[in-house]
């Protein structure tokens, strides 16, 4: 009964409660002898219904996430952890300026790496937008606080997307002569980040964090239901394609 009116509740929330009332219109039109514009909305409003059911985002997300599987035995002699968003002003427990999820799902990552490996991470994301944080300046906060020693942290700040990670975090490498990096990121953005690296003739070993969704895939009726982060999922699969796309190709 609890999973039946959750999938109820779903219809009468956005977005669902959006298809059901373009359901609703193209009913109307058909009703009017406007069977070709009932047929067009219907068919949009199921692609974009489908488009937001966790079903079909775990599908396109885990198969994203595939790409690249962690090693049992990593090796090497820095570990570069890709920034992803943060908040400058939100408080924190030793200070101002919080990460966003996804780099915090890195960052923990990155640390017990470099509690077993025991070598330098590299921090690279700089102040995207004048509203957010600075990524790495906040890491590296943090990982002091977590008991890494500042030695150990290199800093990369100016960066601001994946094309600058890499471009940037390249010198930094050339500059210690550190060679064999150990790459971070969340596990959907890792086949993009590669590319990346590989272009700036950097072989890192990828080391995906941050899963969305789990390997195995159990259906569930639940899954059918209308959410927005379902959909955002999916967009995030569609946005992660075609920013791969346009560097493999075009940069």
């Amino acid at each position: 009964m609890i999973y039946l009116l959750k999938f109820g509740a779903s219809f009468v929330l956005p977005p669902g409660i959006f298809f059901v009332a373009f359901t609703v219109l193209a009913v109307y039109c058909w009703r009017k002898r406007q069977k070709k514009i009932a047929g067009y909305i219907l068919a949009v409003t199921f692609i974009f219904y489908l488009f937001s059911t966790s079903l079909m985002s775990e599908y396109f997300l885990g198969r994203l996430e595939s790409v690249y599987e962690p090693p049992t035995n990593p090796q090497g002699d820095v570990i570069i952890m890709l920034g992803g968003g943060a908040m400058q002003d939100t408080p924190d427990v030793d200070g101002i300026g919080t990460l966003c999820g996804s780099p915090a799902n890195r960052l923990l990552t990155a640390v017990r790496l470099q509690k077993k490996l025991q070598v330098p991470i590299l921090l690279t994301g700089g102040q995207v937008y004048r509203d957010s944080g600075k990524e790495a300046a906040i890491s590296k906060r943090i990982l002091v606080s977590l008991g890494v020693e500042e030695k150990d942290i290199l800093i990369e700040d100016k960066s601001l997307n994946t094309r600058q990670n890499a471009e940037f975090s390249s010198r930094i490498l050339r500059e210690y002569g550190l060679t064999q990096p150990i790459l971070v990121t969340s596990a959907f953005h890792m086949e993009r980040a590669v590319l990346n690296f590989t272009k700036e003739n950097v072989k890192v070993v990828p080391y995906p964090s941050d899963y969305m969704v789990n390997r195995t895939h159990v259906f569930h009726y639940t899954k059918l239901m209308a959410q927005s982060g379902a959909l955002v999922g999916n967009v995030m699969v569609l946005q992660e394609k075609l920013r791969t796309f346009v560097t493999r190709y075009f940069e």
